[in-house]
């Protein structure tokens, strides 16, 4: 969201506010609004602290946002920031988020922090593969207590069809060869 219209056409067309919440079986997954600035304004932090208190019995928990506000502290490993604070406190175990449309991995104290390739949107930089730069969409499982994820890229003729796992993922793109 850029505006009030476009916040509210969000509202309209996919008939949820801008921050939800919903399960899925045992996981509960979290979505919040950070769309028009780089840090988790602090009524979206505050959304979280109260749904994450309402969840607390759920085993896997997912926050999902636009923007990675936590990026700097994940690159620096750094656990002292709030948002991290909260996210063990409630045994969260995978934030995701878009918007600079880099697939990049980061673990932090048993968090996962994932930054998802492009669906779409423009590539930046150098629009390489091995840097994490090109179109996908990813399929998570479910199983347990625990997620698999499959992070499809796009068919050709805008990419190679490759898929591969957080795993495969670091902070500067791929970490190792065994992708398809």
């Amino acid at each position: 969201m850029w505006s009030a219209a476009s916040a509210e056409a969000y509202e309209k067309y996919t008939r949820h506010p801008l921050h939800y919440s919903f399960d899925y079986k045992q996981a509960h997954f979290t979505i919040l609004d950070n769309s028009r600035s780089d840090e988790l304004p602090a009524e979206e932090f505050a959304y979280l602290q109260k749904d994450l208190e309402l969840h607390k019995n759920q085993p896997l928990k997912f926050i999902v946002s636009h923007r990675p506000s936590w990026i700097l502290n994940a690159v620096l490993g750094n656990p002292g920031f709030p948002l991290h604070q909260l996210e063990k406190r409630y045994g969260v175990k995978y934030v995701i988020a878009g918007h600079i449309h880099q697939m990049l991995h980061f673990e932090v104290e048993g968090v996962t922090y994932l930054s998802m390739p492009s669906a779409g949107g423009h590539l930046r930089l150098e629009k390489q593969y091995d840097k994490g730069w090109f179109f996908a969409h990813t399929l998570v499982s479910v199983v347990d207590n625990a997620a698999r994820f499959a992070i499809k890229e796009a068919a050709p003729p805008y990419g190679k069809s490759r898929v591969s796992k957080p795993a495969d993922w670091g902070a500067a793109g791929r970490v190792y060869s065994n992708i398809q």
